[in-house]
């Protein structure tokens, strides 16, 4: 007879997927409604509004795909890209490379600018870039977990709404843990998740575009032959699954048939916003900023040092070097076997160089900090590390303390 699953306890301080919060928990146990049942509607229309609140927009076109991250940003390209269309991607770490891959597959005349690994672009370089290669669409990263390093895009943003490029931003790993102002920052779409800064499980991409993105949008529209076989377009999307054109009329007031709806994540998707609200964004941000800050700060005391530019630095993940004669893999077996604490790899040039530390909603707390602080202290002594003992708590408790 197979046992009933038994998951261990976790603290999960990673840039993936993070703490699911309780509530959001509690939420998903709720029964299951059909998808055009009028009280889920309803809270699909809350959804839509509450999205709002973190993207920082009025955008009218605000809602969620179904699948993870990835799915979001591949609909953004998919509904956009024609075959030959023009694509500049500035890269400063891994997930600019995924722009890069997924505008080859829809065919798009792609261009790289690098930086490497550890700082991130000054405006000017990115508009010099623009004015050279003239794309139709800017894709960019605005915080990278490969690298702990966060893009400015306030710049670039503006000059891409004054001159005509289309400004499509991966918001992933900084919505609803720090600033992304949409629409300050003349973005045109933004693609965030679930599962990092909501604190909701993966599974859900999250997105919001302006009119002038629906305006291409209609112009590709084509509906699903089972549904209206007159309605054909020769420019059509080239997914059903990630047709955008086709998702912003599943969650108006239309209707339109699209999928089988992921109820309960619907659900699990509505608390994580409403709890967003609850909080505060300004609040919310600063218990990210400080508990970024003590981390740090003891990470510091420790005799660590942080990887990438300071001044540039993703407030929800801290890149940490990997000390002389430490075994890193290692390290992070020991961390979790003896204290539940998960941290994560690094990717290329970094892999055995550096740890990556998230601090993402629900994880982003107090006592997490205090444990993983004391847990890799003692950790890093057992794998041989010389580090200043007992430094790193105090030096975080100090900060709380103020």
């Amino acid at each position: 007879m197979m046992k009933e699953i038994s998951i261990p306890k976790r603290i999960i301080m990673t840039p993936w997927p993070v703490e699911v919060d309780p509530r959001v928990l509690r939420a998903m146990s709720m029964p299951i409604l059909g998808q055009y049942d009028p009280v889920f509607r309803g809270l699909m229309g809350k959804v839509s509004d509450l999205l709002k609140i973190p993207f920082e927009t009025t955008n009218a076109y605000t809602f969620a795909i179904y699948g993870s991250s990835r799915s979001g940003l591949e609909a953004a390209m998919l509904g956009l890209i024609e075959e030959g269309d023009r694509v500049l991607i500035p890269a400063f770490g891994r997930f600019a490379y995924l722009w890069a891959e997924l505008a080859e597959r829809v065919g798009a005349d792609s261009r790289l600018i690098e930086k490497d690994w550890g700082e991130t672009f000054e405006p000017e370089e990115v508009i010099a870039a623009i004015k050279e290669y003239k794309p139709k669409v800017l894709a960019m990263v605005h915080g990278e977990t490969s690298t702990g390093q966060m893009q400015e895009l306030k710049t670039i943003g503006r000059y891409c709404q004054e001159n005509g490029v289309l400004f499509i931003v991966d918001a992933v790993a900084t919505f609803g843990s720090t600033s992304v102002k949409v629409d300050e920052w003349g973005i045109d779409i933004a693609v965030g998740g679930t599962q990092k800064g909501l604190s909701v499980p993966a599974g859900m991409s999250l997105i919001t575009y302006n009119e002038r993105i629906e305006k291409i949008l209609t112009s590709r529209y084509q509906k699903e032959l089972g549904l209206d076989p007159k309605v054909r377009n020769k420019r059509f999307i080239k997914s059903n699954y990630l047709d955008l054109s086709q998702l912003q009329r599943y969650w108006s007031n239309e209707g339109i048939n699209h999928h089988t709806e992921a109820t309960s994540m619907i659900y699990a998707l509505y608390e994580g916003l409403r709890l967003v609200k609850e909080e505060g964004l300004m609040n919310r941000y600063e218990r990210h900023a400080l508990n970024e800050k003590a981390m740090i700060t003891g990470l510091k005391a420790m005799g660590l040092t942080i990887f990438g530019n300071p001044k540039s630095k993703l407030p929800t993940v801290t890149c940490v070097n990997v000390p002389e004669g430490v075994d890193e893999a290692a390290l992070r077996s020991t961390l979790l076997e003896n204290f539940g604490v998960e941290i994560a790899s690094s990717f290329g040039s970094l892999v055995g160089k550096a740890w990556r530390i998230g601090n993402m909603g629900y994880s982003s707390r107090k006592e997490n900090v205090l444990l993983t602080l004391a847990a890799l202290e003692a950790s890093l002594l057992i794998n041989g590390a010389k580090i200043n003992k007992g430094e790193g708590v105090l030096a975080a408790m100090s900060i709380y303390s103020k």
